[in-house]
Formats: structure tokens, sequence, C-alpha cells
């Protein structure tokens, strides 16, 4: 089944990619179609459960989630996809449609050059990079071979000139697939999904306004540096130690955030 592709003017959302045909994808197109957002969502964890991880299932539940009001899980379920699926123009635009709605502006996190690499290096799945390393790496070698054996000079300098091309095209594909590769697989981001969450200075429920850092709302994407298990605190066990953006820096509440 094609996909379903629907930009509605008012809410900018997308409706659901159509997977290949099983019963509960079935079931949760339908819902969805249906306007049963709540069931919806659970027929697609059903099938992510139980038919695994899907750059299009993670999609169709970030739609699901968003027409349920929950930006939070929406942002977290788009992010998960691209994972699976970093050229996936839909679920690129739907993420910053809703990130562009949530309460919460965080200030730069990293560096300009880290953050354009990985910009870069997300741009094409970590498979791609290697094709592409492995068919320049290719085309290194013919280069090589025409000019160490072409006779004519100007086959010579194409061949030199064309291999050092190549070769640095190489090392780049083979750069962005490694860096590609480490971003689809790291555990260190995760997504504010409660509605508001305060933040605290140290790792445990703050208990008066000296001891609370920040408040963020769902939605929030933050980097986790450190996770400490409290004894003491029977709500919140694990407190994560997250970097909101290069000058806010505290802990959470593991209960309030979803990796991604």
């Amino acid at each position: 089944m094609k996909r379903i592709f629907i930009i509605t003017l008012l809410l900018g959302i997308l409706l659901p990619a159509a997977q290949a045909e099983s019963p509960v994808i079935a079931a949760a197109d339908s819902a969805y179609m249906a306007d049963e957002y709540t069931k919806a969502v659970e027929l697609y964890k059903q099938a992510i459960s139980t038919e695994g991880p899907s750059a299009k299932l993670y999609y169709n539940l970030g739609n699901a989630y968003y027409r349920l009001g929950e930006n939070g899980n929406a942002i977290l379920s788009y992010e998960r996809s691209l994972r699976l699926d970093p050229a996936d123009k839909d679920a690129r635009d739907n993420l910053d449609f809703v990130n562009a709605r949530i309460t919460d502006r965080p200030g730069e996190r990293g560096t300009f050059l880290g953050n354009s690499l990985d910009a870069a290096a997300e741009s094409m799945q970590s498979d791609t990079w290697a094709w592409i390393g492995f068919a320049t790496f290719a085309l290194t070698l013919a280069a090589l071979i025409t000019y160490l054996f072409a006779n004519a000079v100007s086959l010579r300098k194409v061949g030199f000139f064309g291999g050092i091309v190549t070769l640095i095209i190489c090392g780049i594909s083979v750069f962005m697939a490694a860096r590609s590769a480490s971003i689809s697989l790291a555990d260190d981001m995760a997504i504010v999904t409660a509605p508001s969450t305060i933040l605290s200075t140290s790792p445990r429920a703050p208990k008066d306004r000296e001891q609370e850092a920040m408040l963020l709302h769902e939605g929030t994407r933050i980097q986790i540096l450190d996770s400490v298990r409290t004894s003491t605190d029977s709500v919140a066990p694990l407190w994560y130690d997250v970097q909101v953006d290069n000058s806010h820096r505290a802990w959470i509440n593991a209960n309030d955030v979803e990796k991604i």
C-alpha cells in the first residue's frame, strides 16, 4: 500500500505511512483514519513489539501521539524513526513542526563544528555512507591503475588527480559512516515525556526553591551524562545528570524522560 502523505494547512501534520500489511498494522492504520488515536497508539506499539521496530511504524506512532496532544511522545517517536532512517523527509518535517510548538527553547548544545558534522552524518544512513566509501575506494584503485599503466600523459594526469579526489571522498565517507552509526546507537539522548518536570541541583526531589534548578516541559531534548540510584527517594529511585544546553546542567527524575 502506498505511503499516505497529506499535509493539512491547519494542523501541519502528516497522516500515517503505510506499512507492509499485517493484521495489527492494518488495524492501527484503520484506527488512525477513524480518529481513534488512543487505539492507534496501542496497536502501533504492539506492532513494534511483535514485528520489530521500523522507521515507518515509529513515524505513524508519532503522528498518533501528536493527534492526542502528547507532543513529548510524538517527538520521541519521530526521533526514533530518524534513528532508523535519517533520510526520511516526512519524519524530519513532522519533527521540526512539533518542535516548533513545544514550550522550551534550550540554547546551543555542543560546538558548531560538531553539530554540523552530526547533521551531515545524519543526512544518510551509515550503510549508505559505507557504500559510498566502498565505491570511491574502487574508483581510487581504478585511478591508480590508470596512472601506473596508461601510456597517454593526459590519462595519467586524470588517474593521478582523480585518485586523490576519490581517496579524499572515500575517507570522508568512512568517517561519516562511523559517525552516523555512532549517533544511531547512542543511548545518551532523551526526550522529556512528562507534561512538566522540575530539575534538581542534586539527585533527589528538591525540598525547597534553592534546590530547584529549572523547569522543563514535554518535548525538550536532553543529553544524559550520568545516572544515580538513590535508596532514600522511594518516588524516584533513579536520577539522570543531564545537560540541557551549554549553560544548563542539572538532575532530572528518570521517570519523566524516555531515551531515544
